[in-house]
């Protein structure tokens, strides 16, 4: 019997992006109907945001939060291997997007622990020592596709693109036919963009 190999898609995500997490759901809704290998990449909203005079102090302290469960991730990754990203993100966004749980270093601990990994990583949080990583990894993606873009960042090959942004992260058929559309749009030679003003908050099911 033939088995189709499978499609590399690579996922850039800051794992407190509500936007991010909703498209990582569907993007393993669709892995479980499509032959697809999903490696996990580390962005930053931090990075991306850093040095923007128009964001009120209360957003820059915001950032600054935000970027303690990544370099968690990046710590984790420096650990374990590339492989550990997936479960770490599932762990971690189901107690962020989910459970409403506070960013800091508990959650980091048990999310860290859900995951099979060494709880003792959530100290990274506090750490320098994995920016430089965070922000290679970051540019990587973010090179893909231009500055302008929040995240996730995903790539097929040769084909990068931000977003989708939706939600609900769609399901089933849904879940593939958005897909096969998203491709088609992406892949096609000088398209850059199609967008409308969102009318509802991210909607976790």
């Amino acid at each position: 019997m033939r088995h189709d190999p499978s499609t590399p898609v690579d996922f850039w995500f800051d794992p407190t992006c509500p936007w991010a997490w909703l498209t990582s759901r569907w993007i393993l809704e669709v892995a479980d109907r499509r032959p697809l290998a999903v490696r996990w990449h580390l962005m930053s909203l931090t990075v991306l945001n850093e040095g923007r005079a128009d964001l009120p102090e209360r957003w820059h302290r915001d950032l600054a939060v935000r970027l303690e469960p990544v370099r968690v991730c990046a710590a984790a990754e420096q650990e374990y291997g590339n492989e550990v990203l997936g479960r770490l993100y599932t762990e971690l966004g189901t107690r962020f997007h989910l459970e409403k749980a506070p960013k800091e270093r508990r959650t980091y601990a048990a999310a860290l622990t859900a995951a099979g990994l060494d709880p003792g990583l959530a100290e990274a949080a506090g750490s320098t020592a994995f920016d430089a990583a965070v922000r290679a990894s970051h540019d990587d993606g973010v090179g893909r596709v231009g500055t302008d873009v929040g995240t996730p960042v995903v790539a097929v090959g040769d084909v990068a693109f931000f977003g989708p942004v939706v939600t609900p992260a769609p399901h089933g058929e849904a879940a593939v036919r958005l897909w096969d559309g998203v491709l088609a749009v992406a892949g096609t030679d000088g398209f850059f963009e199609l967008k409308r003003t969102r009318t509802r908050d991210p909607i976790f099911d």
